[in-house]
C-alpha cells in the first residue's frame, strides 16, 4: 500500500505547524500535493486529508469507511465516556435517534422567542458609543440560549454558576500555549510541583457537579410541559424501554454545551463583521429585514433568502469546525486512484473544499449571492460535517444564527472599530477570528423590543 503524497517534514514539526497555523498548513499541502495528501501529525498520527467532494462523499458514506469513536479521543477528557462523539457502532446510531426529536418540527419553534429575547437582552445592555468584543458579546448571548433551550435555566445561582464555569473550563484549553495539553497527552502527567491539567480537571469537576445536582433535580420533580432538552431527555425511552443514565445524561449535554456554545458565537461574530465590513451586504440585509416589520414571526426570518444566504457565506469563509470526524479504512478501497488498505485514517478538510476555486470562483471573497446563483451538494458545502456524524444540532444552530443577527441589525446600528482585515485562529480544536472582532455600538435603531422580553 502506498499512501498519498504529503509534506517531508519531521512530524514533529508537522504537528507544531499543524497546531500554530492549521489554515496555512492545509492550503500549503494541498497546492502542492493536491485533493488528497497525507498528513503527518506527530509520531503517532498519520492521517490522509480529503478535499475533494467526490471523494468526502465515498469517505463519510461508503461502505470501506467506518467512523470509530475512539478515533475522537481527543475530546475524551471534556466530554466522557459516553458522548455521542465517542461511540461508535449500534450504540451510536440508537443514541443518536434518542437524541434527535429535541431538535425539529415544534420544539424547535418553541425556542424562538427565547432566542429573540435573549438577544435583545443582552444587546441592549450596551451603550451607544461603547466599544466591544463582537465574540464576547456573542457568547453571552449563546451561552444564555444554550443554558436556556439546554437546561431550562435562565436565572438562579446555578445558571450564573453553570454560565461562569463553562466559559472558564473551555478557556483553559483554548489558547494556542495550552491548546497543547489537548495535543500532547504527555503534558496532562503530574511533574510534581508543576500540574498543568489538574486546574483543567478541577474545573471541570465543579462543572459537572452543577450539572449532576440540575439532573438530580429534574429526576425529582419531572415537568411534563417543560420543553428544554434535558426534560426531554429525562423521557426518552430506547426500544428496551430504557432511559439514559445521570453519567450518559451529563456527558451528553456537556456535549451540547460545548458543540453549541463558543461555535455559534464564533460564526456570529463572523457574520457581523462580514456584515459590517461591506457596507453593499449590510444595506441589502438591513432592507431585507425592514420589509418584515416589527416583530416579524421567528419562522418568517428564519426562511429570509438573503439573511440565509449570509449565513451560509459566513460559514463557508471560514468554517468555525475546519474538518469532519475522523474515518478508517475496514476493507481495502479505491479512493480517487489511490489503493489504500484497511486502518488509514482520514480526515476531510471541510476549509479545503469550502475554499475550491472550481466550487466558488473567487473563494477569498464574501459572496453571499453565490449561494442565490447555486444550490451546493451536501459534499460541497458541508459547515456541519457529513455522513452518520453530521452535527445533530444544525437546525438549532441555523435557526439561532439567524434570529440572533435579525434582531441585533433591526435594533442596533454598529460599525467596526477598525479597518483592519480580521484574519481566522486556531482556539482550541476549532477556528476563531483573531482578535474576537471589535466593534462599536453608534446608537439604537428605533423598533419595538421583540415580544418585550415576556417569554424570559
Amino acid at each position: 500500500m502506498t499512501l498519498p503524497d504529503g509534506p517531508t517534514t519531521p512530524p514533529a514539526l508537522q504537528l507544531i505547524q499543524w497546531i500554530a497555523d492549521p489554515f496555512g498548513y492545509m492550503e500549503t499541502n494541498a497546492r502542492k500535493y493536491g485533493d488528497l495528501f497525507t498528513a503527518r501529525l506527530g509520531s503517532k498520527k498519520t492521517v490522509v486529508m480529503v478535499s475533494h467532494p467526490e471523494a468526502m462523499q465515498q469517505m463519510l458514506l461508503g461502505d470501506a469507511f467506518e467512523a470509530p469513536g475512539d478515533a475522537n479521543d481527543i475530546l475524551r477528557p471534556l466530554l466522557g465516556d459516553n458522548s455521542l462523539i465517542l461511540l461508535d457502532g449500534d450504540r451510536h446510531k440508537k443514541r443518536r435517534k434518542l437524541l434527535m426529536p429535541p431538535f425539529h418540527g415544534e420544539r424547535m419553534r418553541s425556542y424562538g422567542e427565547i432566542i429573540r429575547d435573549i438577544a435583545w437582552q443582552t444587546a441592549s445592555q450596551l451603550a451607544p458609543g461603547s466599544r466591544f468584543i463582537a465574540r464576547d458579546a456573542m457568547k453571552e448571548i449563546t451561552m444564555r440560549i444554550i443554558l436556556r433551550v439546554v437546561f431550562g435555566l435562565d436565572e438562579g445561582l446555578r445558571f450564573r454558576q453553570l454560565e461562569q464555569l463553562i466559559g472558564e473550563r473551555l478557556g483553559m484549553t483554548a489558547s494556542l500555549p495550552r491548546v497543547s495539553l489537548i495535543f500532547f497527552p504527555f503534558l496532562r502527567r503530574d511533574f510534581g510541583p508543576i500540574n498543568f491539567w489538574k486546574p483543567v480537571m478541577q474545573k471541570q469537576a465543579q462543572v459537572d457537579e452543577l450539572i449532576y445536582a440540575q439532573i438530580a433535580e429534574r429526576r425529582a420533580n419531572p415537568d411534563p410541559n417543560s420543553t428544554d432538552i434535558l426534560s426531554l431527555l429525562l423521557l426518552t425511552r430506547d426500544e428496551a424501554g430504557r432511559g439514559l443514565s445521570d453519567v450518559e445524561l451529563r456527558d451528553e449535554l456537556i456535549t451540547l454545551l460545548v458543540a453549541g456554545h463558543e461555535t455559534t458565537a464564533t460564526a456570529l461574530a463572523w457574520a457581523l463583521y462580514w456584515i459590517h465590513k461591506l457596507p453593499q451586504v449590510r444595506e441589502k440585509l438591513l432592507a431585507e429585514l425592514d420589509s418584515l416589520g416589527d416583530n416579524p414571526d421567528p419562522m418568517t426570518i428564519f426562511r429570509l433568502p438573503y439573511l440565509t444566504a449570509v449565513c451560509q457565506e459566513t460559514l463557508r469563509i471560514y468554517p468555525v469546525g475546519m474538518l469532519t470526524f475522523t474515518r478508517v479504512t475496514r476493507s481495502p478501497v479505491e479512493l480517487m486512484g489511490c489503493h489504500l488498505e484497511p486502518g488509514v485514517e482520514f480526515l476531510g478538510s471541510i476549509y479545503l473544499t469550502h475554499q475550491r476555486e472550481d466550487l466558488y470562483p473567487e473563494p477569498k471573497q464574501f459572496k453571499p449571492e453565490r449561494f442565490l446563483e447555486r444550490q451546493y451538494g451536501a459534499y460541497e458545502f458541508m459547515p456541519f460535517g457529513g455522513g452518520a456524524r453530521r452535527c445533530i444540532g444544525i437546525a438549532l444552530a441555523q435557526f439561532e444564527m439567524k434570529l440572533v443577527l435579525a434582531t441585533i441589525l433591526s435594533r442596533t446600528e454598529l460599525a467596526l472599530a477598525d479597518s483592519k482585515p480580521i484574519k481566522p485562529k486556531r482556539r482550541g480544536l476549532v477556528s476563531a477570528p483573531s482578535g474576537g472582532v471589535p466593534m462599536v455600538l453608534k446608537s439604537r435603531r428605533q423598533k419595538t423590543a421583540p415580544s418585550q422580553m415576556a417569554t424570559v
